[in-house]
């Protein structure tokens, strides 16, 4: 599970990500972030009913999604709001094409 140190929970976070923050898209996944004024990187997980009207389904991605964040936690530089949202054809994805791709994306944006 990721530390809560790491968690994006409140909507206005989520907000102020949205209306500040710049983006990449890769694949199976878009993600936002900007930066913090914390020394720790928080995430923030979109999984939306697109992928998949069964909330098992969604709950699935979020977890692989936080477990591949939370094992790249050391890697990654601290500063940053991220969210991650899920694209279609995530829920096809096992969790190492899905760490993959969350790490290359991670590279993009010079946050590993």
């Amino acid at each position: 599970m990721l530390p809560k140190k790491y968690r994006l929970k409140k909507k206005k976070e989520f907000e102020r990500v949205f209306k500040k923050g710049k983006a990449k898209k890769k694949d199976f996944l878009f993600i936002k972030f900007v930066k913090n004024d914390q020394n720790a990187t928080r995430f923030g997980f979109v999984v939306s009913k697109k992928i998949s009207k069964k909330a098992v389904v969604r709950n699935k991605v979020k977890r692989r999604l936080r477990e591949a964040a939370r094992e790249m936690l050391s890697e990654i530089k601290p500063g940053y709001d991220v969210v991650i949202v899920a694209q279609k054809g995530i829920e096809k994805q096992d969790f190492f094409q899905i760490k993959n791709q969350l790490r290359q994306l991670l590279r993009k944006i010079n946050l590993r």
